[in-house]
Protein backbone atom coordinates (compact mmCIF):
# COMPACT_ATOMS: atom_id res chain seq x y z
CA UNK A 1 0.00 0.00 0.00
CA UNK A 2 1.12 3.70 -0.87
CA UNK A 3 0.33 6.66 1.01
CA UNK A 4 -0.40 9.44 -0.91
CA UNK A 5 -1.71 13.10 -0.25
CA UNK A 6 -4.80 13.33 -2.06
CA UNK A 7 -6.56 16.20 -0.25
CA UNK A 8 -4.23 19.37 -0.07
CA UNK A 9 -4.83 21.71 3.28
CA UNK A 10 -7.07 24.50 1.30
CA UNK A 11 -9.33 21.30 -0.05
CA UNK A 12 -10.00 19.59 3.51
CA UNK A 13 -10.28 23.72 4.90
CA UNK A 14 -12.72 24.44 2.44
CA UNK A 15 -14.88 21.02 2.56
CA UNK A 16 -15.19 21.13 6.84
CA UNK A 17 -16.28 25.02 6.35
CA UNK A 18 -18.25 24.24 4.09
CA UNK A 19 -20.17 21.65 5.95
CA UNK A 20 -20.35 23.89 9.40
CA UNK A 21 -22.05 26.81 7.27
CA UNK A 22 -24.54 24.78 5.62
CA UNK A 23 -25.14 22.99 8.91
CA UNK A 24 -25.52 26.73 10.58
CA UNK A 25 -27.41 28.12 7.56
CA UNK A 26 -30.11 25.43 7.88
CA UNK A 27 -30.62 25.89 11.61
CA UNK A 28 -30.96 29.66 11.50
CA UNK A 29 -33.17 29.41 8.34
CA UNK A 30 -35.42 27.19 10.65
CA UNK A 31 -35.21 29.71 13.50
CA UNK A 32 -35.83 32.75 11.70
CA UNK A 33 -35.85 36.27 13.70
CA UNK A 34 -32.70 37.72 14.64
CA UNK A 35 -31.08 34.45 13.32
CA UNK A 36 -31.75 35.49 10.10
CA UNK A 37 -28.99 38.09 10.73
CA UNK A 38 -26.46 35.24 10.82
CA UNK A 39 -28.55 33.43 7.82
CA UNK A 40 -27.22 36.60 5.63
CA UNK A 41 -23.66 36.53 6.90
CA UNK A 42 -23.28 32.57 6.73
CA UNK A 43 -24.93 33.27 2.73
CA UNK A 44 -22.11 35.45 2.22
CA UNK A 45 -19.34 32.98 3.63
CA UNK A 46 -20.74 30.24 1.37
CA UNK A 47 -20.99 32.15 -1.69
CA UNK A 48 -17.20 33.39 -0.91
CA UNK A 49 -16.49 29.85 -0.18
CA UNK A 50 -18.13 28.21 -4.02
CA UNK A 51 -15.94 31.16 -5.57
CA UNK A 52 -13.03 30.08 -3.71
CA UNK A 53 -13.80 26.39 -5.19
CA UNK A 54 -13.91 27.26 -8.14
CA UNK A 55 -10.49 28.83 -8.58
CA UNK A 56 -9.13 26.02 -6.84
CA UNK A 57 -10.60 23.39 -8.94
CA UNK A 58 -8.71 25.14 -11.81
CA UNK A 59 -5.45 26.07 -9.32
CA UNK A 60 -5.45 23.37 -6.64
CA UNK A 61 -4.13 20.28 -5.78
CA UNK A 62 -4.41 17.98 -8.49
CA UNK A 63 -7.54 16.30 -7.15
CA UNK A 64 -8.96 18.64 -6.08
CA UNK A 65 -8.97 19.91 -9.94
CA UNK A 66 -12.17 19.49 -11.50
CA UNK A 67 -10.11 18.23 -14.56
CA UNK A 68 -9.10 15.51 -12.31
CA UNK A 69 -12.25 14.30 -10.86
CA UNK A 70 -15.32 15.09 -13.11
CA UNK A 71 -16.34 11.99 -14.45
CA UNK A 72 -15.52 11.03 -17.73
CA UNK A 73 -17.92 8.75 -19.61
CA UNK A 74 -14.81 6.11 -20.00
CA UNK A 75 -14.49 6.40 -16.21
CA UNK A 76 -17.93 6.17 -14.97
CA UNK A 77 -18.02 2.53 -17.34
CA UNK A 78 -14.69 1.49 -15.83
CA UNK A 79 -16.13 2.26 -12.05
CA UNK A 80 -19.21 0.86 -12.41
CA UNK A 81 -18.01 -1.97 -14.49
CA UNK A 82 -15.77 -2.59 -11.53
CA UNK A 83 -12.47 -2.15 -13.52
CA UNK A 84 -11.33 1.24 -12.04
CA UNK A 85 -7.97 1.70 -11.26
CA UNK A 86 -6.54 3.84 -8.41
CA UNK A 87 -6.32 7.23 -10.60
CA UNK A 88 -10.37 6.51 -11.21
CA UNK A 89 -10.60 6.41 -7.69
CA UNK A 90 -7.50 8.71 -5.32
CA UNK A 91 -9.60 11.26 -5.12
CA UNK A 92 -13.55 11.58 -5.47
CA UNK A 93 -14.66 8.08 -7.30
CA UNK A 94 -16.84 8.91 -10.49
CA UNK A 95 -20.41 8.74 -8.21
CA UNK A 96 -18.62 10.59 -5.51
CA UNK A 97 -17.76 13.55 -8.12
CA UNK A 98 -21.26 13.44 -9.80
CA UNK A 99 -22.43 13.77 -5.84
CA UNK A 100 -19.84 17.12 -5.51
CA UNK A 101 -20.93 18.52 -8.68
CA UNK A 102 -24.48 18.58 -7.79
CA UNK A 103 -23.99 20.00 -4.54
CA UNK A 104 -21.62 22.66 -5.71
CA UNK A 105 -24.84 23.63 -8.37
CA UNK A 106 -27.32 23.42 -5.85
CA UNK A 107 -25.77 25.80 -3.51
CA UNK A 108 -24.78 27.99 -5.88
CA UNK A 109 -28.05 28.38 -7.11
CA UNK A 110 -29.15 28.48 -3.47
CA UNK A 111 -26.63 31.97 -2.63
CA UNK A 112 -27.91 33.17 -5.94
CA UNK A 113 -31.36 33.10 -5.09
CA UNK A 114 -30.92 33.75 -1.51
CA UNK A 115 -29.10 37.03 -2.83
CA UNK A 116 -32.55 38.24 -4.90
CA UNK A 117 -34.77 36.79 -1.83
CA UNK A 118 -37.23 38.96 0.11
CA UNK A 119 -39.44 37.48 2.72
CA UNK A 120 -41.97 41.35 3.03
CA UNK A 121 -40.93 41.15 6.94
CA UNK A 122 -37.34 42.35 7.50
CA UNK A 123 -34.71 40.36 5.43
CA UNK A 124 -34.22 41.15 1.44
CA UNK A 125 -31.21 39.54 -0.31
CA UNK A 126 -28.70 42.46 -1.86
CA UNK A 127 -29.67 41.96 -5.57
CA UNK A 128 -33.93 42.50 -5.16
CA UNK A 129 -33.28 46.00 -6.36
CA UNK A 130 -31.99 44.56 -9.77
CA UNK A 131 -34.16 42.23 -10.61
CA UNK A 132 -38.14 42.55 -11.58
CA UNK A 133 -40.68 41.70 -8.29
CA UNK A 134 -41.51 38.47 -10.20
CA UNK A 135 -38.19 37.33 -10.26
CA UNK A 136 -38.15 38.30 -6.12
CA UNK A 137 -41.03 36.09 -6.21
CA UNK A 138 -39.10 33.04 -7.91
CA UNK A 139 -36.02 33.24 -6.51
CA UNK A 140 -38.02 33.80 -2.75
CA UNK A 141 -40.21 30.78 -3.19
CA UNK A 142 -37.92 28.59 -4.67
CA UNK A 143 -35.00 29.35 -1.88
CA UNK A 144 -37.62 28.83 0.79
CA UNK A 145 -38.78 24.97 -0.45
CA UNK A 146 -36.84 22.90 -3.03
CA UNK A 147 -34.03 24.68 -3.30
CA UNK A 148 -33.62 24.37 0.90
CA UNK A 149 -35.12 20.48 0.94
CA UNK A 150 -32.33 19.82 -2.05
CA UNK A 151 -29.69 21.06 -0.13
CA UNK A 152 -30.71 19.44 3.21
CA UNK A 153 -31.56 15.92 0.76
CA UNK A 154 -27.39 16.37 -0.71
CA UNK A 155 -26.31 16.93 3.01
CA UNK A 156 -28.09 13.37 3.82
CA UNK A 157 -27.40 11.49 0.88
CA UNK A 158 -23.46 12.79 1.52
CA UNK A 159 -23.32 11.59 5.19
CA UNK A 160 -25.07 8.14 4.19
CA UNK A 161 -22.66 7.61 1.45
CA UNK A 162 -19.87 7.79 3.52
CA UNK A 163 -21.53 5.38 6.14
CA UNK A 164 -22.16 3.16 3.46
CA UNK A 165 -18.47 2.75 2.64
CA UNK A 166 -17.40 3.12 6.53
CA UNK A 167 -19.65 -0.52 6.30
CA UNK A 168 -17.31 -1.56 3.29
CA UNK A 169 -13.98 -0.66 5.20
CA UNK A 170 -13.33 2.44 3.48
CA UNK A 171 -12.92 5.59 5.71
CA UNK A 172 -13.48 8.48 3.39
CA UNK A 173 -13.88 11.12 6.52
CA UNK A 174 -9.98 10.32 7.57
CA UNK A 175 -8.24 11.35 4.29
CA UNK A 176 -10.10 14.69 4.73
CA UNK A 177 -8.83 15.22 7.97
CA UNK A 178 -4.93 14.16 7.19
CA UNK A 179 -5.22 14.51 3.76
CA UNK A 180 -3.76 11.25 2.65
CA UNK A 181 -4.77 7.69 1.55
CA UNK A 182 -3.56 4.57 1.47
CA UNK A 183 -3.68 3.47 -1.95
CA UNK A 184 -2.84 -0.46 -3.82
CA UNK A 185 -0.87 1.91 -6.32
CA UNK A 186 1.05 4.83 -6.70
CA UNK A 187 -0.62 7.93 -8.57
CA UNK A 188 0.70 11.11 -8.46
CA UNK A 189 0.66 12.83 -5.27
CA UNK A 190 -1.49 16.53 -4.58
CA UNK A 191 0.84 19.82 -4.28
CA UNK A 192 0.49 21.15 -0.62
CA UNK A 193 3.60 23.12 -0.13
CA UNK A 194 3.71 26.72 1.76
CA UNK A 195 3.83 28.18 -1.48
CA UNK A 196 0.49 26.40 -2.85
CA UNK A 197 -1.42 27.39 0.71
CA UNK A 198 0.01 31.32 0.16
CA UNK A 199 -1.74 31.11 -3.46
CA UNK A 200 -5.13 29.86 -1.70
CA UNK A 201 -4.93 32.51 0.37
CA UNK A 202 -4.88 35.03 -2.45
CA UNK A 203 -7.75 33.07 -3.64
CA UNK A 204 -9.69 33.58 -0.98
CA UNK A 205 -9.48 37.43 -0.52
CA UNK A 206 -9.78 37.65 -4.23
CA UNK A 207 -13.39 35.36 -3.37
CA UNK A 208 -14.23 37.83 -1.04
CA UNK A 209 -13.92 40.22 -2.76
CA UNK A 210 -16.29 39.16 -5.70
CA UNK A 211 -18.85 38.96 -2.32
CA UNK A 212 -18.17 42.53 -1.56
CA UNK A 213 -18.15 43.72 -5.17
CA UNK A 214 -21.70 41.71 -5.84
CA UNK A 215 -23.23 42.80 -2.49
CA UNK A 216 -22.11 46.37 -2.95
CA UNK A 217 -23.42 46.66 -6.30
CA UNK A 218 -26.82 45.32 -5.20
CA UNK A 219 -26.24 48.64 -2.53
CA UNK A 220 -25.68 51.15 -5.12
CA UNK A 221 -28.61 50.05 -7.29
CA UNK A 222 -30.51 50.82 -4.00
CA UNK A 223 -29.78 53.84 -3.03
CA UNK A 224 -30.03 54.82 -6.87
CA UNK A 225 -33.73 53.89 -6.84
CA UNK A 226 -34.19 56.53 -4.36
Amino acid sequence: MQRVRIWDLPTRLFHWLLAACVIALVVTAKLGGEAMNWHLRLGYAVFGLLVFRLLWGVVGGRWSRFASFVPTPGRLARYLGGRAGAADTAGHNPLGALSVLAMLAVLGLQVTTGLMADDEIAFAGPLTPLVSGEVVGQATRWHKSWGQYLVIGLAVLHVLAIAWYLVRRQNLVKPMVTGDKLLPEPVPAARDTPGTRLLALVLLAVAGGVVYGVVRWGASASLGAY
